[in-house]
């Protein structure tokens, strides 16, 4: 499984000859990629802040994998998609698509189009990805990484995710003000007990500056073997 970091909360990530994009949003400091370079089978959508989904209508006709809400959204305003189940999935649900399995699970956040009180997209999500249809038989074999979305700790990641769904690996939103900061983060890593942990959703605007630093430090301080890995934009890591 290759993860490659575009900046904010932005992931291509490539299971054996399947390429996923998560949250599709090149206006950021971390990237020089040029969205239409890219040409995923798939476009996850955590949920519909336009810094999350600001150019998915780069890949109008691509697979898509958000909520029914969502993906309803995305169809009336950015052109026609090939929508997982012909019209999304929910909270709960493992979806195979390609050579990737996908569990869509909850995340604590809000959900407003374009963060308007106006129109919501359903609860906002996190995704679990693996190579391997999870089930409740531990399978060292697999590699699995989970991109936690934007979203505050939640005891899931220590009760559900952590134990059962069995990331190898997490994205976590690190920038404080809007979601979790250094601290919250650190603990949800302590709870995943992930081998690896790469900070994102930090420096994009003014309030969510941060020193990934802190982060570091708040791991080890949390007891924690967990190595960070702090991504340059569009760097690529094997996992």
């Amino acid at each position: 499984m290759e993860l490659t970091w575009h900046g904010h909360s932005t992931w291509h990530v490539s299971v054996d000859d399947t390429d996923l994009l998560i949250d599709p949003f090149f206006d950021n400091p971390y990237t020089d990629t040029d969205p239409e370079e890219l040409d995923p089978d798939y476009v996850l959508l955590t949920h519909g802040h336009a810094d999350h989904i600001g150019d998915v209508d780069r890949y109008e006709g691509a697979g898509l994998v958000a909520t029914p809400e969502l993906v309803e959204y995305c169809e009336d305003n950015f052109g026609e998609f090939d929508a997982v189940g012909g019209m999304g999935m929910n909270l709960g649900g493992t979806v195979e698509i390609g050579d990737a399995f996908v569990t869509m699970h909850r995340a604590d956040h809000t959900n407003g189009i374009d963060t308007s009180y106006g129109t919501s997209a359903g609860m906002p999500a996190g995704f679990i990805i693996s190579d391997t249809k999870p089930t409740q038989v531990s399978d060292e074999e697999s590699t699995t990484f989970y991109h936690a979305g934007d979203t505050g700790l939640m005891t899931e990641m220590r009760e559900v995710i952590g134990p059962y769904l069995e990331p190898d690996a997490a994205a976590l939103p690190v920038g404080d003000h809007f979601t979790m900061g250094p601290m919250q983060a650190a603990i949800a890593v302590d709870w995943l007990d992930v081998d690896y942990a790469f900070p994102m959703h930090y420096d994009t605007f003014p309030p969510i500056e941060i020193d990934t630093d802190d982060f570091v430090r708040e791991v080890k301080a949390a007891g924690s073997d967990t190595e960070v890995v702090v991504l340059d934009g569009d760097e690529t890591y094997d996992l």
